[in-house]
């Protein structure tokens, strides 16, 4: 598949479109984020603990609304992490959403990291969560395996979910070394 990276984009938002719980999914996600763009200003620790409950809360909402589902995701989870060889896969999506859960608990509650970062930091954790229940929503509503490479990689739309996540995120990482090799410079020299 040679598509272009608007292609992709464009698979995605047909997709979020497609359905009620898909528009829904996306005016969740950016109340969420706008309440913590919000919150910046306040930083009430109530409200933080209320926005992590919110998050574990979507998670939960998920593992239950798709329960069988799960099952089946965590069943291929453990086997894929056994037979990992190749990116990208879900196995790695999966990790990358863990990985994604604790920095936005991290960039919550770490006083230290300015306005523009915390920003920033939402604006990518956002789209990955976002993207994710977009992947789950489509894989379970489809009914494909996670452990049938074939039917999950020939959907078009899974496949951009996935590679436009790791995108962001790998953009997110690139962009958070070089601006701690700023502040790092920026507090050395001045």
């Amino acid at each position: 598949m040679k598509e272009t990276i608007f292609d992709k984009i464009g698979y995605i938002f047909k997709y979020i479109f497609s359905s009620a719980i898909t528009v829904e999914l996306l005016i969740f996600c950016l109340l969420l984020f706008t309440l913590l763009i919000i919150n910046l200003k306040r930083r009430n620790i109530l409200l933080n603990l209320g926005f992590i409950g919110i998050y574990i809360g979507l998670l939960l909402g998920v593992l239950v609304s798709y329960n069988d589902y799960v099952k089946l995701c965590f069943n291929s989870t453990i086997k894929g992490i056994m037979q990992y060889i190749y990116f990208p896969s879900t196995i790695v999506y999966f990790f990358i959403m863990l990985f994604v859960s604790i920095m936005i608990i991290y960039t919550i509650f770490n006083k230290k990291i300015t306005m523009f970062k915390r920003i920033f930091n939402y604006i990518c954790f956002s789209l990955i969560y976002f993207l994710f229940l977009l992947f789950v929503t489509l894989s379970a509503s489809n009914e494909i395996e996670l452990n049938s490479m074939k039917q999950l990689y020939t959907n078009s739309t899974i496949l951009s979910l996935v590679q436009i996540s790791n995108l962001i995120l790998l953009i997110w990482i690139i962009f958070t070394i070089f601006y701690r090799l700023y502040c790092y410079f920026k507090k050395k020299y001045d």
